[in-house]
């Protein structure tokens, strides 16, 4: 990471959001495996959410570089 030159709290939120995908998931297959599809479907919509939230951080940054890459 350091020497891709990107900031470890960038990379550190990447790898939650990775974790949460994964568990989200188990999540959801275990408990439509039991028969719970619409739990299932809940756990996956707020680890969709959940997602989002920790990802507002990055995507902000994304937005500034783009405006400050456009021409004025």
């Amino acid at each position: 990471a350091a020497q891709a030159n990107l900031n470890m709290i960038y990379l550190d939120t990447i790898l939650k959001i990775i974790g949460i995908a994964y568990i989200a998931e188990f999540g959801a297959q275990v408990t439509r495996d039991a028969g719970q599809g619409a739990i299932a479907s809940k756990i996956e919509l707020a680890g969709k959410v959940l997602i989002m939230v920790m990802a507002i951080p990055i995507l902000s940054l994304i937005v500034e570089t783009i405006v400050r890459l456009l021409p004025s």
